[in-house]
């Protein structure tokens, strides 16, 4: 199966960029494949870049929200940018909040964001 979604490093920072729609199957492949990615690369942050999505449902928020404390129990912090305003309105109206996962409008902001996080 290709991969659907890479994770790129940038220093100690894994950068996976969201290109199109994923399955609940996509979703739960990156999990793992994030998780493998901290450990291995000893990263530090992680950032989520769904500035391509024009969905992101309730399993799709649920499984991101797990994976940041998943992230987090490996002493790693999780960020979430480019969440489309329509996206934002849609999650809103079905009551779907990533109220524990930092957000940030791109990815330029969103990697300012982890570096203030990390001593």
């Amino acid at each position: 199966m290709a991969v659907r979604v890479p994770i790129l490093r940038q220093g100690r920072t894994l950068i996976a960029s969201f290109q199109d729609d994923l399955s609940d199957s996509d979703i739960l492949s990156l999990q793992g494949r994030v998780l493998e990615d901290v450990i291995r690369h000893r990263a530090t942050g992680v950032i989520f870049d769904v500035s391509a999505l024009d969905v992101l449902d309730s399993f799709g928020t649920r499984t991101l929200s797990d994976i940041a404390a998943a992230v987090q129990l490996r002493g790693a912090r999780m960020a979430i940018v480019g969440i489309q305003p329509e996206v934002a309105f849609s999650m809103v109206l079905l009551g779907l909040t990533l109220s524990d996962v930092p957000t940030a409008l791109d990815l330029e902001t969103g990697l300012a964001l982890l570096a203030r996080a990390v001593p």
